[in-house]
Formats: C-alpha cells, structure tokens, sequence
C-alpha cells in the first residue's frame, strides 16, 4: 500500500532517514521516529547505497481523467443554467441528475459517487439540502407574529407576564 503523502513528501522522508542513520542514529530509533517499519529504513539504505537517485520521487499519475478541463467547463455552464433547463421540474441538482446531464451532453458514464467527487472536489460545489416549508405555511401571520409578538419575547420574562401571555 503507498503511504500518503506526495511523491516529494515520500523522497524527503527518505532522505531524512538515511540521513539519520548516516549519522550515527539507529535504525530502529528512525523508524520509530518516522512512524515506519524498520524494514523500510533497511531498504532506504540499500536503495542508496546502490544508487543515490534511487530514493527519489517517483509520480503515481494515476488514471487519466475521462472529463476534460474544456468539458468540465462545458458542465459547470450547463449546470449554471439549471435543472428546468435540462428538463426537470424544479432547479435542484442531485448527483443522479447531474450524471444524467453529463451521459447525455459528454457521452460519459460515470457513478453517482463520482459525480458527487466532480462537484465538490473540481467544480467546488457543496452538498445543499433543499429547503423545507410548511404546506400550511401562513406568510401572513408569520410577519404578524414576528412584528407584534417577538419583541415581547426579547424584552424578556418580565414583558411576558406584563403582556398577559403567559
């Protein structure tokens, strides 16, 4: 399993563990410290030893992406205009109907999960959650109350008694 970090974080720990032995600090005692196996400080050493630039970073580009930048472009655009523009009842974005928009408009196929990594991770899109009223919501009442009521309950305690409510 690659330990985390970035090829250059990995080449500088290695470094600073040869380094260490170098000097005089056993082998255990830099793993310890370093938070790896002592194997891997083992290893480190005959790497070196062998070669100095066999510590060196080494990329993991991993799989190349599917969705250009122009694309993902593309779909932030489409996204902008809305989801009644792309043929749904109301303007929420879910991450099924935003797979949807891409198979259709890019021709990728693409999970869920991944779509839901798209929107936060490359387009900088948050998780929102719709929000919910009442059906029995009155507007009306509700600044009635807010304008007449609430600042009863400010005032506090006190005005309650005062203003028979209570």
């Amino acid at each position: 399993m690659r330990p985390k970090g970035s090829a250059e974080e990995l080449e500088r720990r290695r470094r600073q563990a040869v380094n260490a032995v170098k000097a005089g600090v056993p082998q255990r005692t830099v793993a310890q410290t370093l938070g790896v196996d002592p194997n891997s400080v083992w290893r480190w050493m005959e790497m070196e030893r062998k070669s100095f630039e066999a510590l060196a970073a080494i990329p993991h580009p991993g799989r190349k992406r599917e969705m250009s930048a122009a694309q993902e472009r593309q779909l932030a655009a489409l996204l902008q205009k809305g989801a009644r523009a792309q043929g749904w009842r109301d303007d929420l974005w879910t991450a099924s109907r935003v797979t949807a928009v891409i198979r259709k408009h890019l021709k990728i196929e693409y999970h869920v999960e991944h779509v839901r990594h798209i929107l936060k991770e490359r387009l900088g899109w948050s998780s929102q959650r719709p929000e919910q009223k009442a059906r029995e919501r009155n507007e009306k009442k509700i600044r009635r109350w807010v304008r007449e009521e609430l600042p009863n309950i400010k005032k506090g305690p006190g005005a309650w008694r005062a203003s028979g409510l209570l």
